[in-house]
């Protein structure tokens, strides 16, 4: 057993390597009789090895011992790339992505993450002409990465960044690729290693909306006019830019808010942003106090006389799964508001629904306020272990909030509620 033990940390690893490249599993009496015959086929290696250092470089005598390879056939075909596992089974892109998703769902991965894998999946076996995934091989995907870099993207006009391609097409083809392998459905990952280098992108400007452009959007906001747009979508454009003025948050976790997720407590209105509502980036909850200013703006007036449910979309109710039925339209509401911002903020180096999200810590930092509360409320990961001890309680979120800066004051005497 000790022998065995010792053969597996030597040459396991190498083992795997061969047995996954030719599609092989064995058990474990073969694979104990496997390690002992590369013991001594390396230990051959090595006297052979030897003799050529001394100028004798003859043929291996007993190289012939060794029969030709022929990999093993299945109905007639190779077997190139598939396990014991998937022997008789149909390996598709579409099963290994709907398979990946069955167990990412029960981890808590959020539903965008399944719509953005799948749609990857989706691309690559249109540019592939099939959806076996048995056939993907890595030059596969080096030519599918270039594929994509040269894409244009028909809402922008322009090339699919780099970093889309790096960061959502080859990180879900690893994701999905790498949950087939750990299951024993492929022997290999086609997409491991293959990356993009990104190079620093050139900044002209603040990732924040400046004091004039953050004034114009929550003017507009305060004075818009409901035109033929639902009444729902009106309301997400009236108050989504204040919201996110004042919280730093995702537009999507204001956007997708339900009358239930704003309520009183010891006379401080209180958010809750929930991954029951819709999608929370990390799937944890939590909750901010409303600045004084929302108060008086009418927010709580606002929610306390809108029906039951969601504020700013209207959820499919003919989609059984609960977090699609809000997906789509939230990413319907999210564009408008976006298309609202671009009226007012026409600069495309600053993006028009996450302007907010970078203004909010500058503003933050320029009165000197705790970092820690600020990343609490946006739902930014502490910065230290220390941090992460103690809480931020809401008492502590609404005093600092109170001393954050009033926003849109000049057009104040405007505000409609």
């Amino acid at each position: 057993m000790r022998l065995l033990a010792a053969l597996e940390r030597r040459f396991g690893p190498v083992v795997d390597v061969v047995l996954g490249r030719e599609g092989l599993v064995v058990d474990e009496d073969s694979r104990s009789r496997l390690l002992m015959q590369v013991a001594e086929a390396m230990q051959q290696a090595t006297k052979i090895n030897a003799r050529k250092t001394k100028g004798d470089y003859r043929p291996d005598p007993d190289a012939a011992r060794f029969p030709e390879w022929e990999p093993p056939r299945l109905n007639g075909h190779d077997r190139e790339g598939l396990n014991s596992a998937s022997v008789g089974k149909k390996v598709t892109l579409t099963s290994l992505v709907e398979g990946w998703w069955r167990e990412a769902k029960a981890t808590g991965r959020s539903i965008s993450t399944h719509q953005s894998y799948s749609t990857t999946v989706d691309k690559l076996a249109k540019f592939l002409g099939h959806n076996d995934a048995r056939r993907v091989t890595p030059e596969d995907i080096v030519r599918f990465k270039d594929y994509r870099l040269s894409e244009v993207n028909p809402k922008t006009g322009k090339p699919v960044s780099p970093k889309t391609v790096k960061d959502s097409d080859l990180a879900g083809l690893k994701a999905v690729f790498g949950w087939a392998v750990s299951n024993r459905l492929l022997p290999s990952n086609p997409a491991e290693g293959i990356t993009i280098k990104l190079g620093k992108p050139k900044r002209v400007r603040s990732k924040g909306f400046t004091d004039a452009e953050a004034q114009a959007i929550l003017k507009a906001a305060s004075e818009l006019q409901r035109g033929k747009e639902t009444l729902k979508t009106f309301a997400a454009k009236r108050w989504v830019p204040w919201l996110c003025a004042y919280t730093g948050s995702r537009v999507g976790e204001m956007a997708q808010l339900r009358k239930q997720d704003l309520r009183q407590q010891s006379g401080i209105w209180v958010l809750t942003v929930t991954p029951e509502a819709g999608t929370v980036k990390g799937g944890q909850a939590r909750e901010i106090p409303l600045h004084p200013h929302l108060v008086e703006l009418g927010f709580p007036t606002f929610v306390m006389s809108a029906p039951d449910g969601h504020l700013f979309l209207n959820p499919n109710d003919a989609e059984p799964d609960p977090e699609k039925r809000v997906l789509g339209p939230l990413q319907g509401v999210k564009n408008r508001l976006q298309e609202f911002a671009r009226k007012f903020v026409p600069d495309r180096n600053v993006a028009p629904n996450h302007g907010w999200r970078h203004r909010f810590k500058t503003l933050w930092r320029e009165v000197g306020l705790d970092p820690r509360i600020m990343d609490q409320i946006q739902g930014h990961a502490a910065r230290t272990v220390g941090d992460e001890y103690g809480d931020v309680t809401i008492k502590a979120m609404a005093s600092a909030l109170a001393k954050f800066p009033r926003q849109g004051v000049d057009c104040a005497s405007d505000y409609k509620v």
